[in-house]
């Protein structure tokens, strides 16, 4: 199957975009919503939490996992990579959300680029690392939306309160720049408020909303490793497990993903456990 890993909610709109994209395949969704959000923790209990997830979906069966989180990705993802994976799992692979969007902010050619995303990943500047050899030179402009993830978990997000917390972000990532020409929302929970920050954003700055990034990424990466896309199974499933209460996380992730969801209980191994396999 193909593995898709957040914290709670938010990468759901990933899956619900890939999904469209490449219906065929079986996908698997895990949501850490027993301890969202990860845009506050500390670099170290990411990684761990996040090691956790790993070893839950490659023992279901995941050989491809997309980490569809920012916050994740930015904190977790190159270790994972170059340092979990080599050791346990060298059959598997793990990608993420911030070098596809990386990647079409410099085919788009832009020139000013603003991101709004959690704390997490404006202090980590990895999209600035990113596109650091980008050429011609993007400038980046960060803005933390620290406010949104909270509401929009708790199904929030259709409340006026909402719409003014975009309004002031927006603004306060304006008067950075008014150059700015285009938008990433860099959480994958902000899709929900995408007609409130298109309401927000002046016309003729781009918007864009990473679903369909890694959809066509993930599209174009197996197209390019036969290898893994070989080994995918092929019957449309769909699954969904929660590590929290599943009757707030069913009610709420339709509205993520589109569709009734029913997740099943998932239960992470602890640190130690992890620590000791890896050992």
């Amino acid at each position: 199957m193909i593995g898709v890993f957040d914290s709670g909610f938010g990468g759901l709109t990933v899956l619900k975009d890939v999904v469209k994209r490449l219906p065929h395949y079986d996908y698997l969704y895990l949501g850490d919503s027993a301890r969202v959000p990860y845009g506050e923790r500390p670099q170290e209990t990411v990684y761990e939490y996040t090691l956790q997830a790993m070893e839950f979906l490659f023992r279901k069966g995941c050989v491809l996992v997309i980490i569809a989180c920012n916050t994740i990705s930015s904190r977790a993802l190159r270790k994972i990579q170059q340092e979990f994976l080599p050791g346990r799992y060298p059959d598997r692979r793990v990608l993420g959300v911030i070098r596809p969007s990386a990647e079409e902010l410099m085919a788009r050619g832009c020139a000013k680029v603003g991101i709004l995303a959690t704390n997490g990943v404006v202090n980590s500047k990895i999209y600035t690392e990113e596109l650091e050899e980008a050429e011609p030179p993007i400038e980046i402009f960060y803005q933390a939306c620290p406010l949104l993830v909270p509401l929009i978990e708790a199904g929030r997000h259709d409340e006026n309160g909402c719409d003014t917390l975009v309004s002031q972000y927006l603004d306060e990532l304006f008067r950075q720049d008014g150059g700015i020409d285009t938008l990433l929302l860099s959480c994958t929970h902000y899709p929900l408020l995408y007609e409130s920050f298109r309401r927000h954003t002046p016309s003729n700055v781009a918007l864009l909303s990473q679903g369909p990034i890694v959809a066509d990424k993930l599209e174009n990466y197996l197209t390019r490793h036969t290898e893994v896309e070989e080994r995918l199974s092929r019957k449309g499933g769909r699954v969904f497990f929660s590590t929290g209460p599943l009757e707030p996380f069913n009610r709420l992730a339709g509205a993520f993903y589109g569709h009734a969801v029913h997740a099943l209980p998932a239960v992470l191994d602890s640190a130690e456990s992890v620590g000791k396999k890896r050992g």
